[in-house]
């Protein structure tokens, strides 16, 4: 038995699936969550500091088809791979960018929310082909800082299609700046034993952070950022509890309720695990 809970609304999640898993955390969190209904996930190319980004969105998009797969939850969204080239670099037509302009231009009674926590690729060219849906969604973004002279990982891997995003008036827009996001985090220790012992879920998210390729330059320490989970506050949770700026269509998160997603999180991963199991 348990309480009937209602959908709120409708979410298209993006990210680079092939990079940092703890956008794969953020994607298992929406998948598990009664509230909003997953109906497309799209995949967006690593930043070339990674690497050549050539075949990250592809490789991205079967991370995330796996992970669909396992969750196997009552909607099967659809998973669509983006282009591998930032805006200005090539051709950026894409499934992803076809994926986002079909679902907002279908009709249905919930909002729709573009949820995205890497570069805004897709993004640009979804609203490059189809103009009028920046009217029909809500942008959540994992992005930029306070100081935009600053680097900021998301921006930055394509700057170009952050400038064209964020400069249509009529898009709406739920940012988590760096700032915000950063306040997001869990220890390693906390990640092997919580996220890694939480169902068979949890395990292969642990999975992903230990198989994970990290560059010679980057030098692992006791903490790791959970920060594409914020969006999870607008879409499936509650976001009063968490500090708001700015106008009704620009607000931007100054304090975000870690301890709500992170709870949330591992009692959804378990109660799948329970329900699943056997």
């Amino acid at each position: 038995m348990t309480l009937r809970i209602a959908e709120r609304c409708r979410v298209v999640v993006d990210n680079d699936w092939a990079g940092d898993p703890d956008g794969l955390v953020a994607l298992a969190h929406h998948l598990l969550s009664r509230a909003n209904r997953v109906v497309a996930v799209t995949g967006s190319a690593n930043s070339p500091v990674f690497g050549p980004p050539a075949g990250t969105a592809a490789a991205g998009a079967r991370l995330a088809q796996e992970l669909v797969d396992l969750v196997d939850g009552p909607h099967r969204p659809l998973v669509a791979a983006g282009c591998d080239v930032p805006v200005g670099g090539g051709d950026t037509a894409s499934a992803a960018a076809d994926a986002v302009v079909a679902e907002a231009r279908r009709d249905d009674p919930l909002p729709l929310f573009l949820v995205c926590a890497g570069p805004l690729t897709n993004v640009a060219q979804a609203l490059r082909q189809a103009p009028d849906v920046a009217a029909r969604l809500t942008l959540v973004w994992v992005a930029v800082k306070g100081d935009p002279d600053a680097p900021e990982y998301n921006r930055d891997t394509d700057p170009q299609a952050a400038a064209e995003v964020l400069g249509r008036a009529e898009l709406a827009v739920r940012q988590f700046p760096l700032e915000t996001y950063r306040r997001c985090a869990a220890s390693v220790a906390e990640l092997e034993h919580d996220l890694g012992g939480a169902g068979r879920v949890g395990a292969w998210l642990w999975q992903r952070f230990t198989s994970l390729p990290l560059p010679d330059f980057v030098e692992l320490g006791e903490v790791w950022p959970l920060g594409d989970s914020p969006p999870v506050l607008v879409t499936a949770l509650d976001d009063a509890s968490s500090t708001w700026t700015g106008p009704a269509t620009r607000r931007v998160c100054t304090d975000v309720d870690g301890r709500l997603l992170v709870a949330d999180l591992l009692a959804r991963l378990r109660l799948h695990e329970r329900r699943t199991a056997g």
